[in-house]
Order: C-alpha cells, then sequence, then structure tokens
C-alpha cells in the first residue's frame, strides 16, 4: 500500500498574500487540489491523508468533493509547529490504517506540478530500500559562508544535491525515526530527509523534476499561472 501525505499546514509568509499560498485560486481551482488531483489519479496511490489546520477543512473538502475522482482521501492531520512535526502527526494518523511494511509519499500542497512519471520513478525506486528522496544536481559555484557575509570555502558541486519532493519511506522505519527525535529535536529538522538519514535508513536518490518547483515567491505563483493558462489555452484549441 502507498498512502500519499500532502502537507498544507503552512502559512506562506514569504509569499506575502493575505491567505497560506496553498489556498490561493489559480485558474479558478485552488493551488492544493492540482496535487490532489494528480495522486487521485495515478493508480499505485491508495489513499491520501492531507495536514491542514481546521479552518482549512472546508476549502480543502471542496476540492476534494470535485478533484479527488477516485475518492482517495481518508482523512485530516493536524499541523505541528514545524514541517517535520506535521510528518510526524500525519504518519501517527496514517498507521492505524497502514502496515508499517507499506510506504508513504511526502509531498507539499505548495508543490502542484507533481507528474504521474515522478511519482511512479519513486514508488519504484523504493523497492528494496527504505526511502527514496529525488535530487536536482548543483549547476551553479557553491560556496560556504559561517557569517553570511565572508566566503568560507569553495563546495565541491559534483557532491551535493538540491533535495525535492515527493519523498517516499517505508512508514514503520520513518515513523520510529521521527519518534527518537520527539518533542524536542524534531523542531531542529528542516529536511523531511534528515531523520531517515539520522536513524541511517537506506535512502537512495533518483533524479528530480526541474519543473516541479514549489510556490515559495511571488515570482514562482506567476510561473504556475503561466503554466496552467497555457495548458487550459492548448486544451480549448
Amino acid at each position: 500500500m502507498a498512502i500519499a501525505l500532502i502537507l498544507s499546514g503552512g502559512n506562506g509568509t514569504r509569499l506575502g498574500a493575505d491567505i497560506p499560498k496553498q489556498y490561493i485560486e489559480v485558474c479558478g481551482r485552488c493551488v492544493i487540489s492540482y496535487c490532489i488531483e494528480r495522486l487521485s489519479c495515478h493508480e499505485r496511490i491508495d489513499g491520501i491523508q492531507i495536514v491542514a489546520a481546521g479552518q482549512w477543512h472546508e476549502t480543502i473538502r471542496k476540492c476534494i468533493e470535485r478533484y479527488d475522482q477516485n475518492r482517495k482521501f481518508r482523512g485530516f492531520s493536524e499541523p505541528g509547529e514545524n514541517r517535520q512535526l506535521s510528518i510526524y502527526n500525519g504518519l501517527t494518523d496514517v498507521r492505524k490504517y497502514a502496515e508499517d511494511s507499506d510506504v508513504v509519499l511526502v509531498h507539499d500542497a505548495a508543490r502542484p506540478m507533481l507528474s504521474a512519471q515522478m511519482i511512479t520513478d519513486s514508488l519504484r525506486a523504493v523497492s528494496g530500500h527504505d526511502g527514496v528522496l529525488p535530487v536536482l544536481p548543483m549547476k551553479d559555484t557553491v560556496y560556504q559562508s559561517a557569517d553570511g557575509e565572508r566566503v568560507g570555502r569553495l563546495l565541491n558541486r559534483s557532491e551535493i544535491y538540491a533535495g525535492q519532493a515527493p519523498e517516499v519511506f517505508r512508514i514503520g522505519p520513518y515513523y520510529e525515526a521521527n519518534k527518537r527525535l520527539y518533542p524536542d529535536k524534531i523542531l531542529e529538522i528542516n529536511g523531511s530527509t534528515e531523520p531517515a538519514v539520522m536513524a541511517e535508513m537506506d535512502i537512495v536518490m533518483i533524479p528530480g523534476d526541474e519543473g516541479n518547483f514549489k510556490i515559495t515567491t511571488r515570482d514562482d505563483l506567476e510561473r504556475f499561472k503561466e503554466i496552467v493558462q497555457r495548458q487550459n489555452d492548448i486544451l480549448n484549441t
């Protein structure tokens, strides 16, 4: 079984909008609805769990009613103080109906350009491993700075990768990896795969997708709007 865990608890303050970015409407539908639809339509996804604050449940339910075409929604989970605690809350709820040997696919509601191929590749790659992380190679020269003002040293960019979502994990080992960090150390985690690495889980990398970007800034939102509008124009011609 593969359960998709959609993280939709963020406030999106960097965008500067009145509401969290995942609930902004783009071409007549909320940003979150795009990944709900993609995950619902994928044959290898068996269920969808969504981490979201109660005030947005009704908005999400309307998206589910229209875009969860295969009725895979399982329930809501409470957001945590940070992203990783939200994941832990989601995992706790997922374990009520999934086995520890099953997998969870962790995805951000603010990454609406998730492709069916990326889902397929991620779920295929986890076979024989504890987890999968899609990555992008670094194209620019990368430097390290301890204070953010002075260049410390040049890093070997051939050994550095940018992590993406969705990240896929075996539910049991990943839950235990996060449980070890609960309740305090989990608040220091910045990347979803970090607890797995700390627990020495077997995590493999696969090529990411540059088109699967996260909406963080207003420019990102405008980019997404342009892509959707172009796709709609093609469908309507």
